[in-house]
Parts: structure tokens; C-alpha cells; sequence
């Protein structure tokens, strides 16, 4: 309950704008989570661990035996024909609810796991997604910036036919044309590449179309230190760690409890025949309940060393757990930064873009009317060009930064 009300917590600190590229990411999330056979290992692990709960927590099988006796032994009531006994071991009490506990804690350990399978999943699902948009944008923009060269290549040929430009300027254009639809064949092999491994993690056809809306989910995340906490109290590895030591928890208990005396109840029941005894219960079967053994744990090193086996056990989880915390924490401060730093370049691309434009139409107007040097209009539609793909950039890292971190709170 209380990792509930911190999640909302949190989520009240996040600024989000809902649009059609959430839905379609949500859905293919959906279907990532239901065919990815990775995702289907460590969930069957996950259930193959609760399995063993009802393993250890059953009693020992109990004994059964039957004897024959080819030469009947005379006893005083006559011979004995034949035996049957059965017998049942019980451990010291508490010893099989503690190994029932220590399964139980490492089943969620493992579904802890398939938790962060799950998480990490997602974050791939997200950062291809976002990479994919991007390239998708990338593509848009190049094919645009392809138009303008045109339209500038159309305009120096107007101004080469009246004798008021070299030449030259319609050769650069042309230049500049070649060398971005270069770059627009590369960036469609690379959206093909995105969308193979994309795909393939949804376990569909690697050829399967992808929707893709029209803008990414704009996420804010408004306080670090939260945004820390959120991540150190629900991060799904050190949720793993902290059921692994309640396992070692448990196990310390059934090392100390394997040291004390086990228990054996059984009966013998003897076949007796008929013989010459003249006794009152002459022939008559003998039956003896309870039989009650008991087992005496001599070796006493033994079971002190499975006790101290499992307490330096929990001592190393814990250190482990306590460098994965540190781990973790450095990671989050790496991710952070990359978080600001696309938030700043957002800003800052958004507003060169802008100028940039601007510029490039003055630039556009003043070459129409005068002898303007082309390479300076060249020049700014190849910044144009730069701000407005590294704008994009920007959006998708920003959000492959929120994914990322969101991977790190197990979401």
C-alpha cells in the first residue's frame, strides 16, 4: 500500500500531455507484454518457483515394510508367519513452515524478476519507438529541405537565364540536393533497421507496419530527489534482493532447526499362526502402536556450519544489495543529466529554428532582388536543416530519458 501512495505520489510531479502517439505506444506495450517470448522465460521461471512451495512444505514419505519369515519363529502364543510396519519421520516443529517461508520468498524474488524483465522490456519498446519517430521525422524534414533546394535551384536558373547570377549557384544547389538524398537513402535503411528490431520485440512479423502519431508524450519531471526516492524504494532489482535475504532469513532458521532431535512414529503388526501353545490368546496377531523413534543430531559441526554458511550468505546479499543501490544512484544522476541536457537543447534547437527560418527567407527576398552570394542562402537552409533535425533529437532523447527512468521506478 504504501509503494501505491508513494507511485501516486510521484506521479502528481509529472506534467503529461496525452496524444496519439501514447495510445499507440500503450498498445503495443500490451503486446510486447503478452508475445515476447523473453518476457515468458522469466514468467514460467516465476511459476516453476511457486511449484516448489508445496515440495517442501509435505512431510517426509512415510515408511511401509512388509517381512516373511520362511522359518516361523516360535514365541509363546505360537510362530510368527509374517510382519507389516510403517513409520512416519516428523521434523522439529517450525521447521517445515520455515522452509515453506524461504520458497515463498524467493518465488517473489523471482517474480521480481520477471517484474523487471517486464520494466526493461518496456523501456526497449519506448526507446525504439522514440528512435523511430525520430528517423520518421528525419525523413520528413530532409524531404522537405529537398523541396526548398529545388525551389532555390528553380530561383538561380531564373537568375542565371537573365545574366544577374553565375551559374555556379545552380551547381551548388544541385550539390546540395545529392548530398541530402544520400542522407535520406541512410536514414531509411536505418528506420527499416528500427523496425526489425522493434518488431521483434512485439515477437511479430518483422515487416509489420508501425502507427506512428503525430507527436510524442511531452513528460515533465518536476523534482530529482523524488524522482530518486521513487526509484531507490520501487526499483524492481533491489525489491528482488531484499525477498532474497528474507530467504536467507528463513534458511538460517531451518539450518538451526535440521540441529534438533526428528521424531518417528510407526506400528508393527506380526502375523501370528497356530501352533501347540495351549495360551488363552495362542494364534492371535500381535499389534504394537505407537512406535516411537527419535533422531539425535550428534554431529553438532555439521549443523553450526550450515548455521554460519547462510549468516555469511546474508551478510554478502546485503553488501550486494547496498552496491546495486550505488550503482543504480550513479545511473539515475547519468540519466538525469541526459534528461536536462535534451530539455535545454529542446529550448534552445526550438528557438534556433525559428531564427533560422526567418533568416532564410530574408535571405531569400534580398537574393531575389540583388547579386547576394548564394553560399550564404546555402548556408543557412543547411543550419535550418540542423536545428530542425536536432530539435527532434532532442524530443526523442528527452523521452527515452523518461522511459529509461521510469525503467529504474519499475514501471
Amino acid at each position: 500500500m504504501k509503494k501505491i501512495i508513494y507511485i501516486l505520489s510521484f506521479l502528481m510531479l509529472a506534467l503529461t500531455v496525452r496524444v496519439s502517439a501514447q495510445n499507440e505506444l500503450t498498445t503495443y506495450l500490451e503486446t510486447a507484454a503478452e508475445n515476447n517470448p523473453g518476457l515468458k522465460v522469466k514468467f514460467n521461471e516465476y511459476m516453476a518457483a511457486l511449484e516448489k512451495v508445496p515440495q517442501v512444505g509435505a512431510l517426509p514419505d512415510p515408511t511401509f515394510a512388509f517381512g516373511y519369515f520362511i522359518q516361523p519363529v516360535e514365541t509363546r502364543v505360537g510362530p510368527q508367519q509374517a510382519k507389516i510396519s510403517a513409520s512416519q519421520m516428523f521434523p522439529w516443529f517450525g521447521t517445515l513452515s520455515s522452509r515453506e517461508n524461504s520458497v515463498e520468498a524467493m518465488a517473489k524474488a523471482k517474480y521480481e524478476v520477471f517484474e523487471e524483465a517486464k520494466s526493461k522490456l518496456f523501456y526497449d519498446v519506448k526507446s525504439t519507438y522514440y528512435n523511430l519517430f525520430f528517423m520518421h521525422q528525419a525523413i520528413d524534414i530532409t524531404i522537405e529541405n529537398i523541396d526548398i533546394l529545388a525551389s532555390f535551384k528553380g530561383l538561380a536558373n531564373i537568375k542565371v537565364e537573365s545574366g544577374s547570377a553565375s551559374a555556379v549557384d545552380a551547381y551548388r544547389v544541385q550539390m546540395e540536393i545529392n548530398d541530402l538524398e544520400n542522407q535520406l537513402a541512410l536514414l531509411k535503411d536505418n528506420a527499416q533497421v528500427l523496425s526489425v528490431k522493434f518488431n521483434s520485440f512485439l515477437n511479430v512479423d518483422v515487416n509489420s507496419n508501425i502507427q506512428m502519431g503525430e507527436k510524442l508524450t511531452g513528460v515533465e519531471l518536476l523534482d530529482k530527489h523524488l524522482a530518486l526516492d521513487s526509484v531507490l524504494m520501487n526499483n524492481n532489482t533491489l525489491a528482488a534482493f531484499d525477498y532474497q535475504i528474507e530467504d536467507l532469513q528463513y534458511r538460517q532458521k531451518v539450518a538451526s532447526k535440521e540441529g534438533l532431535p526428528q521424531f518417528n512414529i510407526g506400528f508393527d503388526y506380526t502375523f501370528i499362526g497356530e501352533g501347540n501353545s495351549t495360551a488363552s490368546n495362542a494364534g492371535q496377531d500381535a499389534f504394537m502402536f505407537p512406535k516411537v523413534g527419535i533422531t539425535i543430531p550428534l554431529y553438532r559441526n555439521k549443523y553450526k556450519a550450515k548455521v554460519q554458511e547462510v549468516i555469511y550468505l546474508q551478510e554478502a546479499k546485503t553488501n550486494e544489495k547496498t552496491d546495486k543501490e550505488n550503482s543504480i544512484t550513479v545511473l539515475f544522476e547519468i540519466v538525469w543529466k541526459d534528461y536536462q541536457d535534451a530539455l535545454r537543447r529542446t529550448v534552445l534547437y526550438e528557438e534556433q529554428e525559428e531564427l533560422a527560418e526567418k533568416s532564410l527567407s530574408i535571405l531569400e527576398s534580398e537574393y531575389a532582388t540583388s547579386n547576394l552570394n548564394f553560399e550564404e542562402i546555402l548556408r543557412m537552409e543547411r543550419k535550418l536543416l540542423k536545428y530542425a533535425l536536432e530539435m527532434q533529437k532532442a524530443t526523442a532523447d528527452k523521452e527515452a530519458a523518461v522511459a529509461f527512468i521510469q525503467y529504474l521506478q519499475g514501471q
